[in-house]
């Protein structure tokens, strides 16, 4: 994981008034993800490293990681990303409140990308993407144990849209889904379009999957948006030519195809 030990100092440099720790889930892990964890554990800091290669998969990982902390308030994120100063507090203070919140990302700082003027953190797209429920990712999320434990944790079967699942199904049992942009993650896109598309296929495919989960509770699909989503695909094929278009057209093609590979292989029609 390259850029693991970025996300690591990251937290080590978190500042809370409560007791805490991170507990680092390895779902088999094959490169230095173990040395450098257990560097982090001998330098007396508040890490712990557990083996979550049992199960392969991001949901598997994550509620071995709960099962392994001892906090009553979970906070999740990513290997690849880096919280911001203040992220964990942020979430402690919401949770005073909340049963369950997202927070907001930097999609510029990692990326080469240039700040909005003012440099305002984002909301991620799922929170509104099927027209359903809202939705938080797991990379920016913060609970309590006891909803996250009522629920049963994340779905293990799902490789992605496993935090859309967990949220729906939360927010199905009672409990109100809120967003803090001032918990902040800056977030690391993949880079070159055949690893973006194939990226974007993987998202793409948990349309269909999350489509036969939930549609007995209201989740509809838009064929009108998928028939104008691939025509507008179609019709802007030449400005691949543009450098700056592709990555836009790479990750709605990847996004659409995915959805149709899955809808194939489940038997629904989600496109």
């Amino acid at each position: 994981m390259p850029w693991l030990e970025e996300q690591l100092h990251a937290l080590a440099d978190q500042r809370c008034s409560e007791p805490w720790e991170v507990v680092v889930a390895d779902n088999g892990s094959t490169d230095e993800t173990k040395s450098v964890v257990e560097e982090w554990v001998n330098r007396g800091h508040v890490f712990r490293l557990v083996d979550a290669s049992k199960v392969k998969g991001p949901g598997a990982a994550r509620n071995v990681g709960v099962r392994e902390a001892r906090g009553e308030l979970l906070a999740f994120c990513d290997a690849d990303d880096v919280v911001q100063p203040g992220w964990l507090a942020s979430h402690l203070a919401s949770l005073a409140s909340a049963e369950f919140v997202g927070g907001g990302y930097d999609y510029w700082s990692l990326n080469g990308l240039l700040a909005p003027t003012p440099p305002t953190p984002s909301v991620p797209s799922i929170v509104s993407q099927f027209g359903f429920l809202p939705a938080v990712t797991s990379g920016n999320l913060a609970i309590h144990r006891d909803v996250f434990e009522e629920v049963g944790g994340f779905a293990e079967d799902l490789m992605t849209g496993e935090d859309i699942d967990l949220s729906w199904r939360l927010q199905l049992r009672g409990h109100r889904c809120v967003i803090n942009t001032d918990a902040i993650v800056s977030r690391r896109d993949r880079h070159g379009l055949p690893v973006v598309f194939r990226w974007f296929i993987s998202y793409g495919r948990c349309g269909p999957l999350l489509y036969r989960r939930f549609r007995d509770f209201g989740l509809q699909r838009d064929v009108v948006l998928a028939a104008k989503t691939w025509a507008w695909l179609a019709v802007t094929t030449p400005m691949l030519l543009r450098p700056q278009f592709r990555s836009k057209w790479v990750r709605i093609a990847g996004w659409r195809t995915g959805r149709l590979l899955e809808s194939l292989r489940q038997g629904v029609f989600f496109p």
